[in-house]
């Protein structure tokens, strides 16, 4: 809901109390503005006075001195008009729901009528009736309302559908304020303020008047609830909040269910019209008489609009506005009223001849505040934070006036940078701006800012900016080659552009470098490496892993480790770029074990770093690399797999097994394990480590059965213990147990056939004759089944030397050289 602009006269902006004229320019940014109730209104302000307003969410209800209750739209404009009374309307009174209406003036007539309905009340009374006040919930089944002169009236609807009338008080004056509340009725008269709860239809409070001295009905008490339990009293200069609550039952006797306690008190500056809650603060409008002394002489007299932070016993000014309203010097106190919206913070400054409307600024307000102020970058930050609640174009207007404002200072660069969130997805605007800034030779500060993402400009502009840094900066020149991508202008002008300066300056290297990387990104790597190679460049290899070649030039690898002779000349280069090293070493090695040995203690921590799954492999086939330094770099990265490959490789089998079944928890692989060492004390720790796992105890069960006798395992099994598939590994196990029994019979028997086949063969070769050429003389002759043959007289006598009977020469050569000469001198 919003009011139409209708500034106030000689009030553009609101002034605040305590500034001087020349202090406009340092002034702190308001919190609230303002806006003359126009349209209808004028025209009934011309004729007729105001004397009370009542706001509802829908609609206004305006009342006059002439008698009148006009009906207003948001804008002022009258929607209906009804003829009350001919003297002043003291009094509207609206139900919550906005139907029914109560209305009362000073001649004592009191009105109550549905806006929509035929029903209604009235009554004329023999004295002024002050104020009216309908059940909020009239309009639903509470037909109560309440009015005050010298009495304060009930009336409400009985079953016969007649008004029943109880007087709630009576004897302290003239009432001139009530308020109702859900079931609190509030009411002020020439004492004090009460509150009467409607539901246990008890007074609960009592609340005096502070200040006797100034009359009721020139300086009258503003009442206004917070919320269903907290009151707030205005008279005078005092202000009071109180807080209704509910009495301990243990307390009560003939005590009221409730009472109220004042939780902040303090006095004011100014004498109080009105007052409302804002969130936790209060907006006051107070009444300053021209006499004070605390206000320069322009401004007295004017009605003041303050928000103030209560305290327990004082409070805190936070805004505070004089307001130039229509014959301000012929008002009183009693002249001004302050209503204010529930639906939303809207505050209503009602005099005589004027209606004012305030209410909080919001983020347009503060935007243009800031603007006026020339802070531009604080407008384009509030601008974008409100970019939900804002048009685009709102946010571009004003980062367009700020970026103007830099332009005009001469500071280009910043507002080139502004450019780039001012502009945002606008490329008309953006060519625009590149355009003003080549007319005032500044393409340089914008080149850095282009759009360069999804959306981009026209590939002219920025092949316009290119050359220009072509004419002038080779460096800069080279910078946006490396920063832009290619994809933004046509690669082959700016390469043709390169080339016609080279033709002029052919060894400048930058531009060479440039070329190089125009061609790479034109995927013409042969052209780019040519280049490269020619410059000799210490960075080549830097250059080619920028731009990711190797997958192109992945073949010529080796003859661009061939450029360089020198392998350690080529590993000082590359240390600063430890994957492209690894890469380098990598190949290296795949090509030759041993050529780049002197490395392969680096190549460990590269290994770990940039290809683990290499690291394995590389373990298992070098032959020169370190194992406890390989051992600390994978127990520090834990490697379980690496570290258990050495320390069996280091001998350091049961730590292994450790590791592969703590850290891995892996049973098939700790087996494999056991069964690879094939050692009783790696079978003794696998089994104790696993004989409190059930699984682990399944695993063993099945696999050790031909490495390890199963009773060991089941021996040691706690009786008890839940193992799974327990049955089928059992089962396993014997059927393993069955299988080695027939393996163990049939190599029983096989081994029994070989030995009787081999015995047989033996012993027909014994049977045997050996053919004896010795005939020549009549000795003796000993032959033996190993076909050596002695003279019957050379051989030992059985009686020196025992087992004579056997061959001399194959005895000796059982026992060593020269056993058998030895024995037969003896």
């Amino acid at each position: 809901m919003r009011v139409i602009q209708h500034p106030l006269p000689q009030l553009p902006h609101p002034i605040l109390s305590h500034s001087s004229p020349q202090e406009e320019d340092s002034e702190e940014e308001p919190k609230l503005k303002y806006e003359r109730l126009a349209n209808g209104v004028t025209e009934i302000l011309l004729k007729d006075a105001a004397s009370c307003i009542t706001v509802h969410d829908k609609f206004l209800a305006l009342g006059t001195h002439f008698g009148k209750v006009f009906l207003l739209d948001i804008q002022g404009n009258v929607t209906q008009k009804f003829e009350i009374s001919p003297v002043k309307i003291n009094q509207i009174s609206l139900d919550e729901d906005g139907e029914h209406v109560g209305v009362c003036s000073e001649d004592g007539k009191v009105q109550v009528f549905g806006l929509y309905t035929r029903e209604g009340f009235h009554e004329n009374f023999d004295c002024p009736i002050k104020v009216v006040a309908l059940h909020p919930q009239f309009s639903k089944s509470n037909k109560q309302f309440v009015t005050g002169g010298n009495k304060l009236l009930l009336y409400e609807r009985n079953w016969l559908n007649r008004w029943k009338t109880s007087i709630l008080h009576e004897g302290e004056g003239t009432i001139t304020n009530i308020k109702w509340r859900a079931n609190l009725i509030a009411w002020a008269n020439n004492v004090g303020v009460k509150i009467y709860d409607i539901s246990t239809k008890q007074r609960i409070t009592n609340v005096l008047r502070d200040n006797v001295s100034l009359r009721p009905d020139m300086y009258p008490c503003s009442l206004c609830w917070k919320d269903n339990t907290t009151l707030i009293i205005g008279w005078g200069s005092s202000v009071k909040i109180c807080a209704v609550k509910e009495r301990d039952p243990t307390e009560m006797r003939d005590l009221p269910s409730r009472y109220v306690e004042i939780v902040s008190a303090f006095d004011t500056e100014f004498f109080l019209c009105g007052l409302a809650p804002l969130a936790d603060q209060l907006v006051t409008l107070y009444y300053v008489k021209e006499n004070s002394e605390h206000m320069e002489e322009e401004f007295r007299a004017r009605p003041r609009l303050d928000i103030i932070q209560p305290l327990p016993e004082s409070c805190e000014e936070i805004s505070s506005d004089a307001l130039t309203v229509r014959n301000f010097k012929d008002n009183e106190c009693r002249d001004y009223r302050l209503e204010h919206s529930e639906g939303e913070p809207l505050f209503y400054i009602i005099s005589p001849k004027d209606i004012v409307v305030a209410k909080e600024r919001d983020q347009d307000d503060h935007i243009d505040w800031l603007l006026d102020k020339k802070k531009y970058e604080e407008a384009l930050l509030a601008a974008e934070i409100s970019f939900k609640n804002i048009k685009r174009h709102d946010v571009q207007k004003i980062g367009m006036a700020y970026i103007n404002h830099l332009v005009e200072n001469g500071d280009y660069d910043a507002a080139a940078r502004k450019c780039q969130k001012v502009l945002g997805k606008n490329m008309e605007l953006w060519e625009n701006e590149v355009y003003r800034f080549k007319t005032i030779g500044q393409l340089k500060a914008i080149s850095q800012y282009l759009p360069r993402g999804d959306l981009r400009l026209r590939p002219v502009i920025y092949e316009m900016i290119l050359h220009e840094f072509l004419k002038t900066d080779y460096e800069g020149f080279a910078m946006l080659i490396r920063e832009w991508p290619g994809e933004l202008y046509n690669n082959m002008t700016i390469v043709q552009a390169v080339n016609d300066h080279l033709k002029k300056d052919p060894s400048n290297e930058t531009l060479l470098k440039t070329l190089a990387e125009l061609y790479t990104y034109d995927q013409r790597y042969d052209k780019a490496l040519e280049i490269y190679l020619k410059l000799r460049h210490k960075d080549v290899y830097q250059l080619i892993h920028k731009h990711n070649l190797f997958s192109s030039i992945e073949d010529k690898i080796v003859l661009l480790m061939d450029f360089d002779k020198e392998m350690d000349r080529v590993v000082e280069e590359l240390k600063d770029k430890p994957q492209l090293l690894h890469v380098y070493l990598h190949k290296l090695f795949k090509r030759d074990h041993h050529k780049g040995q002197r490395y392969h203690e680096r190549q460990i921590s590269l290994y770990a770093e940039y290809d683990r799954p290499n690291l394995l492999p590389f373990l298992r086939d070098s032959t020169h690399c370190p194992l406890e330094k390989a051992l600390e770099i994978c127990q520090q990265r834990n490697f379980v797999e690496e570290t258990v490959f050495l320390l069996s490789r280091m001998g350091n089998c049961r730590r292994a097994l450790q590791m592969i079944m703590e850290e891995l928890g892996d049973v098939d692989k700790a087996i494999e394990f056991a069964k690879e060492q094939d050692d009783a004390e790696l079978w003794e720790d696998l089994i104790s480590y696993s004989i409190d796992k059930p699984p682990f105890i399944t695993g063993l069960l099945n696999n050790i059965g031909t490495h390890v006798d199963p009773i060991l395992l089941i021996h040691r099994i706690k009786e008890g213990m839940r193992i799974p598939n327990l049955r089928d590994s059992l089962v396993k196990i014997l059927q393993d147990y069955n299988l080695q029994i027939l393996l163990r019979e049939g190599c029983k028997k096989i081994l029994v056939a070989d030995s009787l086949s081999l015995l047989q063969k033996m012993h027909r070769t014994q049977m045997r004759g050996i053919r004896v050429d010795d005939t020549a003389q009549a000795f003796g002759v000993v032959v033996f089944h190993c076909r050596h043959m002695f003279h019957k007289e050379c051989l030992p006598s059985p009686g020196t030397i025992p087992g004579a009977q056997f061959c001399n020469i194959c005895s000796a050569k059982r026992r060593g050289p020269g056993s058998g000469i030895l024995e037969m001198k003896k």
